[in-house]
This record gives structure tokens, C-alpha cells and sequence, in this order.
């Protein structure tokens, strides 16, 4: 795939202004208070998948609405002290699928969360987790346009809750250090993990590789490929509504959850990114505040810096919270035999 987007040195510098409403904050704190006036009740239930070095539990939490959102936990085994904690977020299409699938962050001394994706989960990896306000169980996209005239009943309402509600979950461990939180995940995922670091405080650490949810109106306008391309196709037919649409989207904008992020953040971009386009990730990276870094995968698409870029991801938290195990304020650990 050739360069298709600017020229690198015009993508470094690019920020363009944030197309945002008046009611922006107002709209996610009433957004997350209707959340959290339901239980987070969160159930971890210890599954033996045949895993002797790490702790599996299957978890389900009160996400948007109170809906029960599934998860999976892993850890350590025999780690001592509070861990640091990383929730990770799934692409499009994925759901949370086998625990097997995610070892390297446990591997590497981490409490480690998968959050399933509501609805999803139907397409590369399976989900369990339906969307209940539409009665939907697990499904192929798209999502991109339900519910898209109006903000309170966009699908990423939902979905942006479910993220944040997920680290008030993993939190909730007595294993867990509250203080050194961290959000992952690719394309999808990255913007979850934009998201929930501009929601929350709390995370620490926001590691989002080649993201999407970012400068919707650029990416919609250039790239040929879904999920995007599910707008325009929309767009196509409902010709007016282009304007209500974007109000919208204005509200998802990875660009405006951003520039609210006191996390510290790892960005990775594929220059020859197709589906998500570098100069939407670097809308996004160039408005968050605070300490960043990004790395370029110049001759890459979508999958961006892969197995690559994981092992950068451990060594910067490694780095970042070294040692692991240890923390400040003097968290109990819990029994390898009682991960409940």
C-alpha cells in the first residue's frame, strides 16, 4: 500500500481544531452518573483453563445502564504485593474469546483485564457480552450508525461506559495498585483507551496503537475501508443528515477526549494505514497535553507495529513502574489458591 495521507513532516505537526459542544463534559458526567447509580457488583469467578503460571477468573461488571459486561482477569501467580493494572480494550468485531489469547501482560507481572465488547465479538475472535438496550446478542458489524442521530442513543455511549466502568472494576481488586492503572488496545480498542483516559483520572498510562474514533469527519471524508465507510454509506442515502450526523460524532471525538488526558501516553500509527488514517491518530496525539510519545511504523498498514510493538509496550510500563510488584502504599496481596 503506498502513502496515501500527508507527508510525514505535515502529519507531526498536525492538529486541527476540535469540533466540539458546549455540553460536551456536561453530557459524560450525567453520562457516567447514571452508570455508576447501579452497583458496579463486580463478580470474579475463578475459572481453571489449564494455566499453571497465571490466575484466570471470568468476570461480569454493571456497565452502561447497569447492563453486565464480561471480562476476563489474569495474573500473576505468586506475585507479592500490589500489582500494577492494565485494562485492555478489542478491535472491531472482537470479542474477549479465550484466555489463553492474552498471556503476555500476566507473563510480564500484571493484573490484566479483557473487556468484552457489547454486541461484538461475531466476525475474527468471539464475544459474550449482547447489547441489551437493542436485545442484540453478539453480532456481525456494522455499529457505526446505530443510533447515530442523536448522542444519547449512539451505540459508543454505550461502549464508551462499558470502558471506563472496566476500570472501576479492575480497581476494585485488593491485588491491584489503584494508583498505577493503565488502558491498552488496537483500533477500536485505542480509542476506548483515549476515551477512558479522558473520562479518568485515574489511568496513568494510556498505550493506544494505530486508534480509531478519531477526527471522524477527515477519516470519513478519505479512507475506502470500514468502519468508516459504514458513515458514508449511511450519509449516502440519508443526504441531509449530514450535519446531525457529525453534532453526533462530535461527541465520540478521540481529538476531544485527548485534550483531557492527564495520563501519560505511548501512540503507535501505521503511516500506510488505509483504515485508520495516521493524520486522524495524529489529530488525536497532537492535542493530548501532557508527556507522550508516538511510534511511527512507516511501511505498515493497519496492523501497525504488531508483535513488535507489544513487547515496546511492556518495556516502557516495565520502565514506568519498575518494580512491579512493589507499591507505595502497602496493598494486601491475595492467595494464589483464592483469586475471588
Amino acid at each position: 500500500m503506498p502513502l496515501f495521507d500527508m507527508p510525514l513532516d505535515q502529519l507531526r505537526s498536525y492538529k486541527p481544531p476540535r469540533e466540539e459542544q458546549d455540553d460536551f463534559d456536561a453530557f459524560w458526567a450525567a453520562t457516567l452518573a447514571g452508570a455508576r447509580s447501579h452497583s458496579l457488583d463486580a463478580e470474579f469467578e475463578p475459572v481453571d483453563c489449564g494455566l499453571e503460571s497465571v490466575l484466570v477468573c471470568d468476570v461480569t461488571f454493571s456497565g452502561f445502564q447497569g447492563d453486565r459486561i464480561k471480562a476476563w482477569y489474569i495474573r500473576p501467580r505468586g506475585e507479592a504485593g500490589a500489582l500494577p493494572g492494565i485494562v485492555e480494550y478489542i478491535g472491531y468485531g472482537g470479542g474477549r474469546g479465550f484466555p489463553h489469547e492474552w498471556l503476555a501482560f500476566p507473563s510480564a507481572g500484571f493484573a490484566y483485564m479483557v473487556m468484552d465488547t457489547r454486541g461484538q465479538g461475531s466476525v475474527w475472535r468471539r464475544g459474550d457480552t449482547p447489547d441489551i438496550p437493542n436485545g442484540a446478542n453478539p453480532s456481525v458489524p456494522g455499529f457505526m450508525t446505530q443510533g447515530i442521530l442523536d448522542p444519547k442513543t449512539y451505540y459508543y455511549r454505550r461502549l464508551y461506559t462499558d470502558a471506563v466502568r472496566a476500570v472501576e472494576a479492575l480497581r476494585s481488586r485488593p491485588e491491584v495498585d489503584a494508583a498505577r492503572i493503565a488502558v491498552t488496545g488496537g483500533s477500536q480498542g485505542g480509542g476506548l483507551s483515549i476515551a477512558a483516559a479522558g473520562l479518568l483520572p485515574e489511568v496513568k498510562a494510556c498505550l493506544t496503537d494505530v486508534p480509531f474514533l478519531s477526527h471522524f469527519r477527515r477519516a470519513v471524508e478519505i479512507t475506502p475501508n470500514n468502519p468508516y465507510l459504514e458513515i458514508a454509506r449511511y450519509l449516502q442515502t440519508h443526504r441531509e443528515k449530514v450535519d446531525r450526523v457529525f453534532r453526533t460524532l462530535s461527541y465520540f471525538d478521540g481529538m476531544n477526549f485527548a485534550a483531557r488526558m492527564s495520563a501519560r501516553a505511548l501512540f503507535s500509527v501505521g503511516i500506510m494505514d488505509t483504515t485508520c488514517p495516521p493524520s486522524t491518530v495524529f489529530a488525536a496525539y497532537n492535542h493530548v497535553p501532557g508527556e507522550k510519545a508516538i511510534v511511527e511504523y512507516r511501511f505498515n498498514n493497519h496492523e501497525g507495529g504488531g508483535a513488535a510493538h507489544l513487547a515496546e509496550k511492556i518495556r516502557y510500563l516495565r520502565a514506568l513502574w519498575k518494580p512491579l510488584g512493589a507499591s507505595d502504599k502497602g496493598s494486601p496481596s491475595v492467595s494464589d489458591s483464592d483469586p475471588g
